[in-house]
């Protein structure tokens, strides 16, 4: 067996951004990575999709997206061959809870990411559904599309080839689009979108393939995390009931496969109420898992901070405090903002007002709207509305969804408002740029 400080299996945002760090602080790590460098993300996911977002037709994105994903591969690559790091290509597999194929370390870190979740749907064989690598690897326009599930992966690629010229079906079993969205912002998007020519058949559930009148069907019904082949029934771990590996708020591995799992949306509503003491058991507390396959925020920068949280946490001491504990509250984590590049596009941070409403939180919500934008009507960008959550009399911002020209932007800021415990009252005293979108959010706050 080969000795060495680290071990990280999986070379995406998280496992990437680990072995940066950890070999930056001179830790010797192997990363063990049995395809691509970058993941999910840079390969098959954002980076592809967003290229396909601002293409302007089929065949511009067709040529692109190759090039963009090659140039930030590279990039990835570079860092990879920092002399403290050894980028193993092939997949790891646990030997035992210290050994990974012919390594041993102190420390591991699982970060193999998540793949698509299959429906069992009968006729998933017909040679007409794929998944979004299938979409994207498509080498023409297909004529009538067919997404079954309305959520950030289904209606992005609506939006994106309606865009292109195909006629689009977006099937969906729940009542709403985007359920991770507030309800009231994800209805006028999807009524937006159906006014632009896209369709959208709520409340209906696909039974047989053989049904649906498409030349392409794309399987959008959400992701899983992947864990399959990694040898974990070698060291004793029980998965979740989503198939997520349970960890504690530090991301070791845990026996508590039962915990609750926290999403960006919710985290909020568990920092406002008391958790039970919950840590590592002692089998596993040399054995981290980040990202998507711990199931808490399937999100590429959620990923890259539980790294630092993680590299913070081996090099300092499991005890340690790591920057994070510079916010006045709670760790970065709890206000992880997630963006939807629809046209136009939508971003959430902390609860809905749905789900402030379910866990009876006293709130105050102050809406705001594109259309009294002098930016975004110069930029004829009317479409979008922002609402802003927070404790009553103006007090501390609770949360923040949007759509419209420039959500995304104007959700990063309340993000960073959040970690720092930001008021309402605060922010009326914060100076914004005019004209820009972002006026919105203080129109917002102004209410």
């Amino acid at each position: 067996m080969i000795s060495t400080d680290l071990i990280i299996i999986g070379a995406g945002p998280g496992g990437y951004r680990a072995a940066e760090l950890a070999a930056k602080v001179g830790l010797k790590v192997v990363v063990f990575e049995g395809s691509e460098v970058g993941g999910t993300c840079l390969n098959v996911g954002c980076i592809p999709t967003k290229t396909y977002v601002h293409s302007a037709s089929f065949a511009e994105a067709r040529e692109r997206m190759p090039q963009v994903v090659e140039q930030l591969r590279s990039g990835v690559e570079s860092i990879l061959t920092h002399p403290n790091i050894t980028l193993v290509r092939e997949k790891g597999v646990f030997v035992d809870a210290h050994t990974v194929n012919d390594y041993t370390a102190k420390n591991i870190i699982i970060a193999t990411g998540s793949e698509t979740k299959w429906l069992p749907i009968k006729g998933l064989d017909d040679p007409r559904v794929v998944d979004s690598t299938g979409l994207l690897n498509l080498d023409t326009l297909p004529k009538r599309l067919v997404i079954i599930g309305a959520g950030v992966i289904g209606m992005e690629f609506a939006s994106v080839f309606h865009r292109f010229g195909s006629e689009v079906t977006v099937i969906e079993f729940l009542k709403e689009c985007l359920p991770a969205l507030d309800s009231d912002i994800a209805k006028r998007l999807r009524k937006y979108l159906e006014k632009q020519g896209i369709t959208f058949k709520m409340k209906t559930a696909v039974e047989n393939i053989a049904d649906i009148d498409a030349d392409v069907i794309l399987m959008a019904t959400g992701r899983k995390p992947r864990t399959e082949g990694l040898g974990l029934e070698k060291i004793g771990v029980t998965l979740a009931p989503n198939g997520a590996i349970p960890v504690d708020d530090n991301y070791h591995l845990s026996l508590g496969a039962d915990r609750p799992i926290v999403n960006c949306q919710l985290s909020i509503i568990n920092s406002l109420q008391a958790k039970r003491p919950f840590g590592p058991s002692d089998q596993f507390s040399n054995i981290y898992a980040i990202g998507d396959v711990n199931g808490r925020q399937m999100l590429a920068h959620a990923a890259e901070f539980q790294a630092k949280v993680v590299i913070d946490s081996i090099v300092n001491g499991n005890n340690a405090q790591s920057d994070s504990s510079l916010f006045t509250l709670h760790s970065p984590l709890s206000y992880c903002p997630a963006a939807i590049f629809t046209t136009p596009e939508a971003a959430c941070v902390g609860p809905s007002e749905d789900q402030l409403k379910e866990q009876g939180i006293a709130y105050e919500c102050r809406k705001a709207f594109h259309r009294a934008n002098g930016k975004a009507v110069a930029m004829n960008e009317t479409e979008g509305m922002l609402k802003l959550f927070s404790e009553p009399d103006a007090g501390r911002i609770l949360g923040c969804h949007a759509y419209g020209s420039h959500s995304a932007d104007m959700i990063q800021e309340v993000s960073v408002l959040m970690c720092c415990g930001a008021t309402v009252k605060q922010l009326r005293q914060m100076v914004h740029i005019h004209p820009t979108v972002g006026e919105i959010l203080f129109t917002a706050a102004e209410q």
